[in-house]
């Protein structure tokens, strides 16, 4: 009865001369009239329906936050691989370069001075500064003036980084 109380309405504001919005009105009350009428097992079922959406949702998402919880721990397996792997390479850094400063150390000054003489400059001058500066100072002695004042320079160039490294 409700609906067609309605239809009645918009069809009289038709029909009073109201214009195109009366007869919008009017076909939206149609179209709902006619879909009450005819999707009544739709309108029982929407609860049920939009419930097992809900459900099938929250599986999925449970699913997904497993998942993202696998590969979080498999991350943080190779997180700690890459790290013993990192302090595993730089102790042997570390070893390699005591040795090198050591083999220097024991070489003759003319002999270090034509091997440093043959490295690049950041290489030549970190075997010199952590040589002991007595026998750095043999060393760059016997160095060509040249190479000896560029090493010299690298040297006093990356000092300081060094403290600025050191101080944070």
């Amino acid at each position: 009865m409700r609906m067609f109380a309605t239809i009645t309405v918009a069809g009289a504001i038709a029909g009073l001369g109201y214009g195109a919005a009366a007869q919008d009105a009017v076909q939206t009350a149609r179209a709902q009239a006619e879909a009450a009428r005819t999707n009544p097992y739709c309108a029982n079922v929407a609860d049920a329906a939009a419930d097992a959406r809900f459900a099938w949702q929250m599986q999925t998402l449970s699913s997904l936050e497993k998942d993202i919880e696998q590969r979080i721990v498999q991350l943080e397996k190779k997180r700690a691989e890459y790290e013993e792997w990192l302090r595993r390479r730089n102790e042997f850094l570390k070893q390699a370069d005591e040795g090198l400063v050591a083999i220097f150390s024991r070489m003759r000054p003319d002999a270090a001075a034509q091997q440093l003489a043959s490295l690049k400059d950041e290489k030549a001058a970190a075997i010199i500064a952590r040589l002991n500066p007595r026998i750095s100072s043999a060393i760059l002695n016997e160095m060509e003036p040249g190479r000896a004042a560029q090493l010299t320079g690298t040297l006093i160039d990356s000092a300081p980084r060094e403290r600025a490294a050191e101080k944070s």
